[in-house]
């Protein structure tokens, strides 16, 4: 009832709103576009890799984004349906109706959004509001933002809503204010300056009402809660001829929560980035230390719902299939880590990079625990943390790709990789996984319209298949792909991956695609390994599946 009347408000708002403009320039004077996505599956049962089939057989994801734009206003409506979510999506998002909805007023020195928004502060270490419908995550508010710039280069964001937690909204409310400014712009000295700066700061307080937590170590005592939680960063990002530097602190004030094992401990979290770029090559150092910087708008639920802020990973997202069987989640609670990153172009006519040149990408990171010792429990400050120390390795990757065109049509692209991964970040016991990985992937060119791809990976680990862990990564495997694209508007795919040695499964696909214009439908059939999907650090779990799976997307 509440969600039906919220729309209505905002329904009306959107017509008082745009009924003047419409009157003053004819419907002509607005547009509208929108977006279609209809995912599928068709659930079986496989005992060899741990498949179920669903009673309903048939899991459903949707959704259509519908916005319309009239001079400076916009408004916009999402619609969700989840008939049954499909493997891997919280069932709680079972059901369907209006998700999002807002009217916003986007002037030049002025916006001001009603209704369901995304907003991020920085890199977002105290507040981002986003989504990701393929993570099955959506954490927008529901309230007011308003971002005003009084000047050039002074921008001021202010806001206050709750957030979406699946068909509701969560208990702790979200106020925030945030500033930035760009010296460059707002500085006539500066403005011709080679060195470019801006310096922007934030605070996020949330409220959520107390609980009665018990401290289970004095049973006759009662945790003294804080309703009222702020967090608060400062940033600088610079600019000096080929060279770049940002850099971010965030600080966060108790906040005892189901994540942290409602420990006192203040949060903190430090971001760095160094770049340098010129024709043909680049380089970028990242760093990060992360201390109890777990954000909930409300303490008690786990999961990657609820989540206030965001932790950027600083770990190389990969898209091959071995490269990407052990990604890594950033761990809130506590990490340190270093990334480093190469790319070179060999220039043409010579001889290392021949007639069309050679492109050289390397990059390695190492991600590991913080040093701590323990203190004390519940209600206590919970453990100490070194600064510069480092504690158990949890992550080490180093991958170097190499491509280069052979001929005008044919080109090959060899990747390998060394990987070390704990599996205590994911919750389980056991020791240390290290692989090695080799791809070599071809594309040959036949003519405008016909592209033929093939792909062939390799992966030997330590790791052996458990019956009791039921890890079904581990072993060693081998994998094969055939891709062609016709016509511009057709593909089709087959690939294989097969657990040879120390493992268990062979997990084929077979894919067709149709594109026409802005509309694109994929049919599937094949199985899909247990195991994490994972973007930009958040993952979720990925449940085996075999079945036929669709998905058509469309915009206009």
């Amino acid at each position: 009832m509440k969600r039906a009347t919220a729309i209505l408000l905002l329904s009306s708002s959107l017509f008082l709103l745009v009924a003047p403009a419409v009157r003053a320039q004819g419907i002509a004077g607005g547009h509208v576009t929108g977006n279609i996505q209809l995912d599928g599956q068709l659930t079986r049962t496989d005992t060899l890799i741990g498949a179920e089939m669903k009673p309903e057989r048939v899991l459903l994801n949707g959704r259509a984004d519908i916005l319309y734009t009239n001079g400076d206003f916009i408004g916009g409506l999402r619609f969700e349906i989840y008939q049954n979510p499909m493997l891997g999506f919280d069932n709680r998002y079972k059901g369907q109706g209006f998700s999002n909805y807002f009217v916003s007023y986007m002037g030049e020195k002025l916006s001001i959004t009603a209704g369901t928004f995304y907003e991020q502060f920085g890199s977002g270490m105290i507040l981002r509001a986003y989504e990701d419908r393929y993570l099955g995550l959506d954490n927008s508010l529901l309230g007011m933002n308003v971002a005003l710039r009084p000047v050039d280069g002074v921008t001021i964001k202010a806001l206050a809503g709750k957030q979406r937690f699946f068909w509701e909204y969560g208990e702790g409310l979200v106020r925030g204010i945030d500033g930035e400014l760009n010296l460059n712009s707002l500085l006539k000295p500066m403005s011709e300056s080679k060195l470019r700066l801006t310096l922007g700061a934030g605070f996020v307080s949330k409220y959520e009402e107390g609980e009665t937590q018990l401290n289970p170590a004095n049973p006759s005592y009662k945790l003294n809660i804080p309703l009222n939680v702020g967090a608060g960063a400062v940033r600088m990002d610079m600019a000096y001829l080929n060279w770049g530097l940002q850099a971010e602190y965030a600080r966060k004030g108790q906040d005892p929560s189901i994540m942290n094992d409602y420990i006192m401990k203040e949060g903190e979290a430090l971001m760095l980035n160094l770049t340098y770029s010129q024709k043909g090559f680049s380089a970028n150092v990242q760093a990060k230390r992360v201390d109890n910087m777990c954000f909930k708008s409300q303490r008690a639920v786990t999961g990657e719902m609820l989540y206030i802020n965001y932790i950027p990973a600083i770990t190389k997202q990969h898209t091959y299939a071995f490269l990407s069987m052990y990604p890594y989640a950033t761990q809130t609670t506590g990490e340190t880590g270093l990334q480093g990153d190469v790319m070179y172009k060999v220039k043409k006519d010579t001889w290392l990079g021949g007639k069309y040149g050679m492109d050289l990408h390397f990059n390695t990171s190492i991600i590991a625990g913080l040093d701590t010792s323990t203190v004390g429990g519940m209600g206590t400050n919970g453990y100490t943390a070194t600064y510069f120390g480092a504690g158990d390795l949890y992550y080490g990757d180093a991958t170097l790709e190499v491509a280069r065109k052979l001929t005008s049509s044919l080109k090959l692209t060899v990747t390998g990789g060394y990987q070390v991964f704990n599996p205590v970040v994911e919750g389980h016991e056991g020791d240390l996984h290290h692989n090695i990985v080799a791809i070599g992937d071809l594309t040959w060119k036949i003519n405008k319209k016909n592209v033929l791809r093939f792909e062939a990976e390799w992966l030997e680990s330590d790791s052996k298949y458990d019956y009791n862990v039921n890890d079904k990564r581990c072993g060693d495997w081998i994998m094969g792909l055939v891709e062609y694209n016709f016509t511009s508007a057709w593909f089709v795919s087959v690939s294989d991956q097969y657990a040879y040695k120390d493992g268990i499964g062979n997990y084929y696909n077979v894919s067709v695609g149709y594109t026409h214009g802005a509309t694109r439908l994929q049919l599937g059939y094949g199985k899909q390994r247990e195991g994490l999907l994972c973007i930009g650090g958040v993952c979720r779990p990925v449940p085996a599946s075999n079945g036929l799976t669709f998905s058509l997307t469309s915009s206009f």
